[in-house]
């Protein structure tokens, strides 16, 4: 949604022949994607809810807790949000995959490659 007000940009800079791949995972439950600014989502179909996150250097540190990212669209922004204006259309996340079994993903960003598994208890 948060990409609505930025299609002129996108099609200006041939972003929007980009093609983000959808992967389910093990359980048909969750769907995830790539995004710009080296984001993924991810939209659980049983909870009818979703979340964005990030691929990065920092968060790839062993034990890393990924932070859920908000895009903010227009007018004041919290602390905690990224504004639209601010996303980095050349970063972008077209790849992913997950495990079969596991909770496990990998998420191809530019030429990096990240790993991240659902934390363990």
């Amino acid at each position: 949604d948060y990409l609505r007000g930025k299609l002129c940009s996108l099609y200006e800079n041939d972003c929007i022949f980009d093609k983000f791949e959808c992967v389910w995972n093990g359980s048909d439950s969750v769907i995830m994607t790539g995004s710009y600014n080296n984001f993924f989502r991810m939209f659980d179909r049983n909870t009818k809810r979703d979340v964005t996150l990030e691929a990065s250097r920092e968060n790839s540190k062993p034990r890393a807790i990924l932070k859920p990212r908000k895009v903010c669209v227009g007018g004041k922004r919290r602390k905690d949000e990224i504004s639209v204006d601010s996303l980095d259309f050349s970063k972008k996340i077209l790849h992913t995959t997950w495990h079969p079994h596991e909770n496990i993903i990998a998420v191809a960003a530019t030429n990096n490659l990240y790993i991240f598994q659902d934390k363990v208890n």
